[in-house]
């Protein structure tokens, strides 16, 4: 992809397709503030870049019936999700629809050098199979904050190795196309905006509760990563003064009492002191636990299990309604790994937030899980990409 759109009128007008697929010029019109001959002369451009094509005859309004436009079905775009323990690679076309996902297992703290050869690897994979001759653009998320106007990981916690990494610049050269990186939880926030439960909402939070614990805040539809690109970083808000130590180096963080590696944690502990002979069970079958062992314990009514997970709900719960309080959003998502704990998780959160809470923040406030799972990050960083992508050079 070499062409660019040439102002804001066809930057608005690619988005506009993108989200809403192919539409007529009397559609976009009723969408922008265009003049008739105006939008002509503007579509007109975009299909002389070959950024939009020309896609049978529009639904008769009355008069000559014209074309509906589309963007261009060529345009591919990667996006990739760096997990603490995993990394999903997809390839999109230009409305962000999933033609090929790849997942696999990788555990991040081997470095940038080890986990780009896989993800490289992966993206030949999806191209080989035919779903793209090149990419046109890339985005990466990474689980950690990131300085967004260098595409560069800043001190990450659980991210030994990365800090300073030229993310953007390596992964552009190995690629041969633009790429745009940004912190995992802000491109699920994105794939959910884009695709998922929060597409007609534009004030909300989306909470990835995984190896970690992030926070997406989305204000006016777009992401806001705060002035050097940590705003979110609820994991190490403190919720014991006196509690464990985390691995940013301070005490009682959220992220220490309730994630995926300390539920795993305290399941152990409880299968090892004879707390639960489900755990137990599990252990010894398996020689470790995970968030999904705990989840599928629960799920056969051991009480040990469902005790944790409400326990870790409600210290969520307790973040979140002070961020509710807070900032006053339309909608919370709550997404990730643990996520896989479902109901009870959930009930324990939405009691802590809609007790702790004032009413006036919480009378209309839905609090739901994510509605696309490992998707939403590879969609969130495919539309990171096109919007960087569909903005004028």
């Amino acid at each position: 992809m070499t062409a660019r759109p040439a102002n804001a009128h066809q930057a608005r007008l690619l988005r506009l397709l993108r989200d809403g697929g192919p539409n007529s010029r009397a559609q976009l019109g009723d969408q922008v503030d265009l003049s008739r001959s105006k939008l002509a002369v503007e579509v007109d451009r975009l299909l002389e870049t070959g950024l939009v094509v020309a896609d049978g005859l529009a639904a008769s309004r009355g008069g000559r019936r014209s074309h509906n436009i589309r963007l261009a079905p060529n345009l591919r775009f990667l996006g990739v999700d760096i997990g603490a323990t995993s990394v999903d690679v997809a390839v999109t076309n230009a409305e962000l629809e999933v033609l090929g996902h790849l997942n696999h297992p990788m555990d991040v703290r081997e470095g940038p050098v080890a986990v780009f050869e896989q993800v490289l690897a992966m993206a030949a994979k999806l191209r080989a199979s035919g779903l793209a001759e090149g990419f046109d653009g890339a985005g990466i998320g990474v689980p950690g904050p990131v300085r967004f106007p260098e595409g560069v990981p800043v001190a990450p916690p659980i991210m030994p190795g990365w800090d300073g990494f030229p993310v953007r610049e390596a992964l552009s050269q190995e690629l041969g196309c633009p790429v745009m990186v940004d912190n995992d939880v802000n491109l699920m926030a994105m794939g959910e905006q884009h695709a998922g439960v929060a597409r007609s909402v534009n004030d909300f939070l989306c909470v990835k509760i995984g190896t970690g614990i992030g926070c997406g805040i989305v204000v006016g539809g777009e992401v806001y990563r705060g002035t050097t690109g940590s705003a979110g970083d609820i994991g190490h808000i403190q919720v014991d003064p006196d509690g464990r130590p985390c691995a940013c180096g301070n005490r009682g963080c959220l992220e220490a009492h309730f994630s995926g590696a300390a539920l795993a944690r305290d399941a152990e502990d409880a299968a090892r002191s004879g707390q639960s002979v489900e755990l137990a069970t599990r252990l010894e079958a398996a020689g470790r636990l995970t968030g999904a062992d705990v989840a599928g314990a629960a799920a056969a009514g051991d009480a040990t299990s469902l005790e944790l997970i409400r326990e870790g709900g409600n210290r969520v719960g307790q973040v979140i309604a002070g961020l509710v309080s807070f900032f006053n959003p339309g909608l919370v998502v709550i997404g990730g790994g643990v996520t896989g704990l479902g109901h009870t998780l959930l009930a324990s959160v939405r009691t802590q937030v809609y007790r702790r809470s004032l009413p006036l923040a919480t009378g209309n406030l839905p609090i739901v899980l994510g509605e696309l799972g490992p998707a939403a990050g590879v969609i969130g960083a495919a539309r990171l990409i096109s919007d960087h992508l569909f903005s004028p050079a």
